[in-house]
């Protein structure tokens, strides 16, 4: 699909893989909506940018989605790309006091629920464009979960599962379904875990601009790939094994 000249909205777009993807967008021409909840965070963050617009909101509160929608109808005419990137997560290993019952409400609110409220409701903006696309920004967990981070490696799981239904449903519209999984990023929200061995949240976003171009649908970021090829030989053979 075309990547120029396009009308954006990046949610989490303040840091880490969400500012890494604004920032190349920006340099092709798209006007791009960066989102979070901290206002100075994301007037930071474009202040630095072409073709960059900050709007503050959270994208699990529903009188934010109702303004920040309605701004976009208003100051864009129309949005034609939606990159669901916000996510949430608590650090902690399951126990009989860990509380994961709480903590995976709040995960699935946000990486998950807030993400079924803001396509639904923004999809009649999106099918008016005549290319445009979801995306979906994953986890390699959502393939192979980590012990410290349980619910939101399951809150991702369910964002894969939805996001390949998604895909079959749009598929007759003008509403192209992407799902972007990448592994580790060096980035704040992956500090608790070793972020710093990650790779930089650069090479996630040019590898979203390359899918792009090229119409990948689902795209296996770095160490994914290997992860995700092992995953469909064990799925094949335990088919076959059948």
């Amino acid at each position: 699909m075309n990547i120029n000249n396009k009308t954006v909205l990046v949610t989490g777009g303040g840091s880490g893989i969400g500012l890494a993807i604004a920032q190349q967008l920006s340099e092709r021409n798209n006007k791009v909506i960066i989102t979070g909840r901290r206002a100075e965070t994301l007037q930071a963050a474009a202040a630095g940018l072409k073709n960059v617009t900050a709007i503050a909101a959270d994208v699990t509160n529903e009188d934010d989605i109702k303004r920040l929608i309605a701004t976009i109808q208003a100051d864009f005419g129309g949005l034609d790309i939606l990159i669901n990137n916000a996510g949430f997560a608590h650090y902690y290993s399951i126990d009989a006091d860990s509380n994961t019952y709480k903590k995976g409400l709040e995960e699935f609110n946000t990486n998950f629920f807030s993400i079924l409220n803001l396509t639904e409701q923004l999809l009649p903006t999106l099918q008016k464009s005549a290319e445009a696309a979801v995306v979906n920004v994953s986890s390699i967990l959502a393939l192979v979960p980590r012990s410290t981070i349980p619910t939101y490696s399951a809150s991702k799981a369910a964002l894969h599962s939805y996001t390949q239904s998604l895909r079959f449903a749009l598929k007759d519209t003008s509403v192209k379904v992407f799902e972007l999984m990448p592994p580790l990023v060096n980035t704040d929200f992956s500090k608790e875990i070793g972020g710093e061995n990650g790779i930089p949240p650069s090479q996630v976003a040019a590898d979203l601009i390359n899918a792009f171009e090229n119409d990948s649908y689902e795209i296996h970021v770095g160490n994914t790939a290997h992860i995700y090829a092992l995953s469909d030989s064990d799925r094949f053979n335990a088919i076959n094994a059948a």
